[in-house]
């Protein structure tokens, strides 16, 4: 692979640890502040959230962040859930067996519990008010400022491309018209998206002031940071669909199993959890407590000396009975696919509303509704 991280360009500063915690910092407290409004009326707030369609999703994918976006739809938020295809082709050159994944991911999400009735499921390429808010907002931002982004920085170092494109560079700002077509005011992000989210309210902003009369068209939207547990991949890496190292919704019993069996731990035969020294052994303590709703220590006191196999058992059974009843929805919605298509469909149609009357706002502020 030929990306070069350094062509992001020389006016990229050096980005310390203090100013990422002082971001970090702030963006937690904003979040405990939300996580009380939510519960007090969850009816304001809309959230855009979504994945690209790379492959099926997995249990990082599950506690990370799908668990959350059900949460937050039965309080009564209003949900748009995007399958984001186009971006598929932000950090590789082909968008391989596009539709198996399109649908892999409509069955992950009904699996788990999102309702369609209630959140709205659609994607990139059906609603093309959406990406036409792309120019505009690229208007608003400069070069410099994209090359600046941390995140884009990482994604370049990691991308499946021969050579970065252009989808790479403005992808943050592919990422504002994801979520403010739909003037989405919540977007649930881990700390590597805030510069992500920043932006989005920068251009939210500036869009406001030069194009707003005085009137707000866009909403600056709030990160609402998830504290999703970190679960390490089975090979003690970060798990990853294309790593082929994590436990993925759909897989079945025995495919956990052996997954499981063959994941990394140490040559210690007592169990404890401590993810600083012992990080293999506390990413499968860790696993087995969220779905058993324990802690890892109880966890590991239970398991104490009777070593890696006994660890591995347990927490094989624990996922097992965890995404039995997920799995069970899964085959049962996997036979339908006249239900799944519905719901793409449906979910599309109400994309497509939002969308237009964003655009056709958008027109108007800038003068070109003609």
């Amino acid at each position: 692979m030929n990306t070069t991280p350094q062509a992001v360009g020389p006016d990229a500063p050096a980005s310390g640890p203090s100013a990422n915690t002082l971001g970090t910092s702030a963006a937690q407290a904003r979040s405990a502040v939300l996580e009380k409004l939510i519960l007090k009326d969850p009816g304001q707030f809309r959230v855009l959230t979504g994945d690209r369609p790379t492959g099926r999703l997995h249990l990082g994918h599950y506690f990370g962040t799908l668990q959350n976006r059900v949460r937050l739809q039965d309080l009564g938020v209003e949900m748009f859930v995007i399958i984001a295809d186009y971006q598929v082709l932000t950090d590789r050159d082909v968008a391989d067996n596009l539709t198996e994944h399109v649908q892999e991911l409509v069955l992950d999400y009904l699996a788990i519990g999102v309702d369609p009735e209630r959140s709205t499921i659609f994607t990139h390429s059906a609603v093309p008010a959406l990406n036409q808010l792309l120019l505009p907002f690229l208007s608003l931002v400069s070069v410099a400022e994209l090359n600046r982004n941390p995140t884009v920085k990482d994604e370049i170092a990691h991308s499946r491309q021969s050579a970065v494109s252009g989808l790479m560079l403005t992808y943050p700002v592919h990422q504002t018209a994801d979520i403010l077509f739909c003037k989405g005011n919540l977007v649930p992000v881990g700390q590597d998206q805030l510069p992500h989210l920043e932006l989005t309210r920068t251009i939210a902003r500036r869009f406001n002031d030069r194009y707003g009369n005085g009137t707000a068209v866009f909403p600056e939207p709030d990160a609402l940071l998830s504290s999703a547990p970190l679960l390490l991949g089975t090979d003690g890496t970060k798990m990853s669909k294309s790593r082929r190292n994590a436990i993925t919704l759909a897989a079945d019993a025995d495919e956990t199993a052996r997954l499981v069996k063959g994941a990394k731990t140490d040559s210690e035969r007592h169990i404890t959890y401590d993810p600083a020294t012992r990080p293999n052994v506390s990413s499968l303590l860790l696993l087995a407590s969220l779905c058993l709703d324990r802690t890892p220590q109880e966890v590991a006191a239970d398991i104490g000396s009777a070593g890696a196999a006994a660890l591995k058992k347990t927490v094989t059974e624990a996922v097992n009975e965890y995404l039995a009843p997920i799995r069970a929805r899964r085959t049962e919605y996997a036979q339908d696919p006249t239900y799944l298509r519905r719901t793409l469909r449906e979910g599309n149609e109400r994309a497509r509303a939002a969308a237009d009357a964003t655009l056709a706002e958008v027109r108007a502020a800038m003068n070109s509704d003609y």
